[in-house]
């Protein structure tokens, strides 16, 4: 894969369903990409927050506090802002993507999602960090 090998490419995951959690984690961790999981948008946001991470993925729907809202307040605060963003979400209406993109998210990934398209991006991430 390339990029720094020192230094893990960490991914914040920020999934409610046990499941989509753990094929995350299991897809795209290895020695070099650490994916830490929260499972509400309350835990998401105080994780991404508490240190640092190269790429958040997170649901729009989620309990406690939405996908779209913690998006917006990371995007707002500048110790986050910088972190890319991308919603991965069965959300698939147009006005459901605006939405995200008016928060700040970098990206839409719909599911069900490819696995191949998931690597891929952090592939091209790792690249560029």
């Amino acid at each position: 894969m390339g990029a720094n090998l020192q230094n893990p490419f960490h991914i914040l995951l920020v999934e409610d369903e046990p499941v989509i959690r753990e094929l995350v984690r299991s897809m795209l961790s290895d020695g070099a990409v650490e994916v830490v999981c929260a499972a509400n948008g309350i835990e998401g946001l105080k994780l991404a927050k508490s240190r640092p991470f190269q790429l958040v993925l997170m649901d729009v729907v989620l309990p406690q506090l939405d996908g779209i809202s913690v998006c917006r307040m990371l995007k707002s605060d500048p110790s986050t802002s910088k972190v890319p963003v991308y919603m991965l979400t069965a959300k698939s209406k147009k006005s459901d993507m605006e939405s995200a993109t008016m928060a700040g998210a970098d990206g839409y990934i719909q599911k069900p999602f490819k696995g191949a398209e998931l690597m891929a991006l952090v592939d091209r991430l790792r690249r560029v960090v």
